[in-house]
């Protein structure tokens, strides 16, 4: 801990020069990824009518999307530390912009489940991905801002995605919607393999070994940070698949209206993000520990949550917006400094590993809340929904905070705090 916290405190001549571009397109990556699913969560009611689904087969649509996701958040965290983060990365982006693209075709829920589950396997590996870019291209210093700048890209997607799928669907239709989405994939998949990819510090000297999972799974901090990614990650899979249908069946809104709304709470997102690593690494930089600083924004943002509560009971909608935003606001600050904890607590070498099990630990939390969703909301209302997802981050809190002060080391290879990987993220 006094190395790391040492490590971001040195006199490093680098340290001011930031890979601004570099992280734009990570920030554009995981823009692209939120897009692409909200098109499909704001043309949901349109999609439901038009092909004669209910809330539980659209929940049985969404989990094809979770099922195939989860897996891959940790297989392919899994494979980005083997083949490196370029090559990770253009492969995933690549793949889920064919599949975004491919739901234009289809003509029923088979079709749209299996589209679903396809673009599940390639997003799967974008925000192990984006972490671990941000970590091998940012100086110490910095990283936990370039984390937070790096994942904020899915806020602004899911804030472009309602105004714009509002656009696309009134001049091309629901169809051609998907099509233009994919379409963006491609141009940024042309950029990226144009762009030269250059990590942070010097070279290491031996090549690390592969991290298995069986050993990192034995370290007790892990299994209680894979936990609370189990509890808090329902939450945002809630408000980013099912606000859209609470909105047109409680509050009986219009797409438009859906459209020029609902990006309120996703623009607060992604400033929060951005703040919220800000904030953090100006702690630290004021001789708060990295932990601590990180532990202390957590509680805050943790204790902010309980507000989504109050949202299905508020009869205005405004209200129900600025409420969700304030949800947001909190899980901004909540998730950057979750995973830049991350990469206080165990080895840069194998982040997008461990990145990829929290992503699969939150994704079974987001499967099982799912199929729970659709008939809850069949029978009763959104209301016991909301209720629950009011508690589920102060019950994290409680695994974070516990597995931040446990004492015991990650098993897995070691490598100095100043080795970075090739251009393509291998060992040189």
């Amino acid at each position: 801990m006094e190395e790391q916290f040492a490590d971001r405190h040195s006199a490093d001549p680098t340290e001011w020069r930031f890979p601004w571009f570099l992280c734009s397109m990570l920030f554009a990556a995981t823009a692209l990824s939120l897009l692409d699913r909200q098109v499909f969560s704001m043309l949901a009611p349109r999609i439901m009518t038009e092909f004669g689904i209910s809330n539980t087969v659209y929940s049985h649509v969404v989990f094809a999307f979770q099922l195939s996701y989860t897996a891959m958040f940790a297989l392919g965290g899994y494979v980005l530390d083997r083949v490196g983060t370029r090559r990770g990365l253009a492969l995933s982006l690549g793949l889920w912009s064919l599949a975004s693209a491919a739901h234009a075709f289809v003509h029923g829920a088979l079709g749209l489940g299996s589209a679903r589950f396809v673009m599940g396997l390639g997003e799967g590996a974008v925000f192990p991905a984006a972490t671990k870019g941000a970590t091998e291209l940012a100086p110490p210093s910095r990283r936990t801002f370039a984390i937070g700048f790096a994942n904020g890209g899915s806020a602004l997607g899911a804030v472009v995605a309602p105004p714009l799928t509002a656009i696309l669907a009134m001049h091309f239709g629901w169809r051609g919607a998907f099509v233009c989405t994919g379409l963006l994939g491609g141009i940024w998949l042309t950029l990226w393999l144009m762009a030269r990819y250059k990590p942070h510090a010097a070279k290491p000297k031996l090549a690390p070994k592969p991290v298995a999972w069986k050993s990192l799974l034995q370290d007790v901090r892990l299994r209680k940070i894979l936990f609370a990614r189990f509890l808090f990650d329902p939450v945002f899979y809630f408000y980013m698949f099912w606000i859209p249908q609470f909105l047109t069946r409680e509050r009986h809104l219009s797409l438009q209206q859906i459209g020029s709304l609902i990006w309120i709470p996703f623009l607060v997102l992604g400033f929060s993000q951005v703040f919220g690593g800000r904030l953090a690494d100006g702690l630290v930089n004021a001789r708060t520990s990295p932990v601590e600083s990180k532990r202390l924004l957590l509680t805050i943002a943790a204790l902010v949550t309980p507000v989504s509560w109050v949202v299905s009971l508020s009869t205005n909608t405004a209200w129900a917006i600025a409420l969700m935003s304030v949800l947001m606001l909190a899980h901004g600050v909540w998730i950057t400094n979750y995973l830049g904890l991350l990469s206080d607590l165990f080895e840069r070498d194998a982040i997008a590993t461990i990145v990829g099990l929290t992503g699969t630990a939150g994704g079974i939390g987001g499967m099982l809340s799912t199929l729970l969703i659709g008939p809850t909301v069949d029978k009763f209302s959104f209301a016991p929904v909301f209720a629950l997802s009011g508690i589920l981050y102060p019950l994290a809190l409680l695994m974070v905070r516990s597995a931040s002060t446990c004492s015991k080391p990650v098993i897995g290879p070691q490598l100095s705090a100043t080795s970075e990987p090739t251009s393509d993220g291998l060992p040189l």
